[in-house]
């Protein structure tokens, strides 16, 4: 993972796609627009009824170890911003990480300089 200036910590929630009213609050997300998926500590997913999905999906960590984790679906939800994405059952030691495709899909991008998350703006439609 790069930990470049850019960096920063938002916090959130994250809610069962299916039932609604579990949620359960995510405090600190690193924000990492070049980390594919969002990364939740898996005991806080299993809290909600979030399901592993997909087993053993495959990745390369910074220093070239591999991993496996389990994958699920849920709402990530920062703000009044929100999404449904698949999302990484983090283990142990692992960061939990907001990453592109929710925040894609929540049409909020970074401003590293004021290190926040802003609107997006309008979306092209075509």
């Amino acid at each position: 993972m790069k930990n470049g200036m850019g960096t920063f910590y938002t916090s959130g929630s994250v809610e069962n796609h299916v039932d609604r009213k579990k949620s359960a609050q995510v405090n600190k997300m690193l924000v990492d627009s070049g980390a594919e998926f969002t990364w939740i500590n898996g005991e806080t997913l299993k809290s909600i009824g979030v399901k592993r999905e997909k087993k053993d999906y495959t990745f390369v960590m910074a220093n070239g170890r591999q991993i496996t984790r389990a994958v699920g679906f849920a709402i990530i939800r920062v703000g009044d911003a929100l999404t449904t994405d698949e999302v990484i059952f983090g283990e142990p030691g692992d960061l939990e990480i907001l990453g592109a495709r929710s925040l894609e899909g929540m049409n909020l991008r970074v401003d590293s300089r004021a290190k926040k998350l802003v609107a997006g703006g309008p979306i092209l439609a075509a």
